[in-house]
């Protein structure tokens, strides 16, 4: 029933014990704490007065006390009369407000603690979502998923200067060595050994899981055209007059370093094929550069049309390709690294044009030691000024499958197109491929008078003369030395 006390409704007494009690927050009147109709109150100031006064007086206590209780009496009846509930004073009706206040306030508690848990909630129920919604966007852009194997073919891919384990992880999705980059990177980045993957091409099978696939680009096996061309090594095989030995040309470097696959798998592009794509393609479409196509198109033996424009040093090449992309690949590379010296501006200094300077390169080379090639260099371009043969016995060599650094004199008696006493002036092509040190070398000779130049001993001391006559003076002594003999 209607707690008559309280104008705020959902207040109610107990019908046993008369307790007021908030229905929403009992289920029984057991649980009930009941709360006290009337709360000790503070005498007002009169009534400590009258206190006093009974102390005092018995009977003036007793008429103060008749004349409070009248008073009380008719505040009532003025009460009823009005209408208005009947009040027991000021302070009970403070004690009413301050409770009906504390209700407020954790009414007011309550419900921030409701609106907190619900802001958890929905906080929890964003990140699942979000989480799920990224999940599906990786995977709708190519995320983690992985072959199941077995791994297929071997395919070939190239690692660029400066790739990102992001960038090859692309470059393993387009070859169809791995089925999404994630799989890749993913893989590749718990891996330290990726920061060792050099620049080059590398042979790794196809439908490989993303860790597989890493493990396979580490391989030292796994490395394919990469060859390395030293320096004054000729296109052709040739064979060492005194030891025998094969020294091997660069077609069959190039083959070599060709080959992708194991045993029965294993694909190679053979020197034969080399030679003959070497031979037959036209200039241009093997790579030759403009300030050579001319000059390569008018080579009397097609087969050495591609001397010297391979140049010295370490290459790589995609060895996939067909015998003619392989060697344009390497005659264009090998082009812009020559012109790095100042190939093209060089003529002014030595008048020679870029592939005349090529093939003089080519001579010092094959004749002198590197501290030595800047002197060798200017001998040559004084014997060119003055049209005198050269008489270099590398010339001779060139064109004879057995070699040695002696010649007889049957060798230099043969009319070739290289043979340099047979013939003034340069040789057809260049006779090997220079090292940059010897390009820079024609590019700025040292100055001097010098005409002539032999090697006096096996150490490969050399002497330079401007006079004949000073020049059989150290023939004499590179004869004492034995460096002259030949082995034929």
């Amino acid at each position: 029933r209607q707690d008559p006390d309280y104008a705020e409704p959902g207040y109610e007494r107990t019908g046993g014990s008369g307790h007021r009690y908030r229905r929403d927050e009992y289920d029984s009147e057991t649980d009930i704490e009941p709360i006290a109709d009337d709360e000790p109150e503070p005498a007002p100031a009169a009534a400590r007065r009258g206190a006093r006064a009974s102390a005092a007086s018995p009977q003036e206590a007793q008429r103060g006390s008749r004349r409070g209780s009248g008073g009380k009496s008719a505040g009532r009846a003025q009460a009823r009369a009005s209408g208005r509930p009947a009040r027991s004073g000021s302070s009970g009706g403070r004690s009413r407000r301050t409770r009906v206040a504390s209700r407020k306030a954790a009414e007011r508690q309550r419900r921030r603690r409701n609106l907190l848990v619900l802001g958890c909630v929905f906080v929890v129920l964003f990140v699942v979502a979000g989480g799920y919604a990224g999940y599906k966007f990786i995977r709708s852009m190519g995320g983690p998923e992985d072959f199941d194997g077995p791994p297929g073919p071997l395919a070939v891919v190239q690692v660029h200067t400066g790739d990102t384990a992001e960038q090859i992880s692309q470059t393993m999705v387009e070859r169809g060595v791995v089925r999404s980059s994630g799989a890749f990177y993913q893989a590749a980045v718990r891996n330290s050994g990726i920061t060792s993957v050099q620049p080059g091409y590398y042979a790794v099978p196809t439908h490989s899981k993303g860790a597989d696939a890493v493990a396979a680009l580490l391989k030292k096996t796994s490395r394919v055209g990469n060859v390395v061309v030293s320096e004054g090594r000729r296109l052709h095989d040739s064979t060492d007059v005194n030891t025998g030995a094969r020294n091997e040309g660069i077609y069959r470097k190039i083959a070599d370093a060709s080959c992708v696959g194991t045993g029965a798998d294993k694909k190679c592009v053979t020197y034969e094929q080399l030679d003959a794509a070497g031979a037959t393609a036209d200039a241009t479409a093997l790579g030759v550069p403009a300030w050579a196509v001319d000059a390569v198109r008018k080579v009397p033996d097609r087969t050495r049309q591609l001397e010297g424009m391979i140049a010295a040093g370490t290459w790589d090449f995609d060895p996939s390709g067909t015998p003619e992309q392989i060697l344009a690949q390497l005659v264009s590379e090998s082009a812009a690294g020559y012109e790095t010296t100042g190939l093209l501006q060089s003529g002014a200094t030595n008048k020679l044009n870029p592939y005349q300077t090529l093939i003089a390169a080519s001579l010092v080379e094959r004749e002198a030691l590197p501290q030595d090639m800047s002197k060798v260099a200017r001998v040559i371009v004084n014997r060119l000024a003055v049209d005198q043969p050269l008489q270099l016995d590398s010339t001779v060599n060139y064109t004879l499958d057995r070699t040695e650094v002696a010649t007889t004199d049957a060798d230099r008696a043969r009319k070739t197109p290289w043979n340099t006493y047979a013939m003034p002036g340069l040789p057809a092509t260049p006779i090997s491929s220079p090292s940059l040190d010897a390009m820079r070398a024609v590019e700025n000779p040292a100055p001097g008078p010098w005409l002539y130049f032999v090697t006096v001993d096996k150490q490969g001391t050399t002497m330079f003369a401007e006079s004949y006559s000073e020049h059989l003076r150290n023939i004499q002594r590179a004869q004492q030395s034995g460096i002259l003999d030949s082995g034929r």
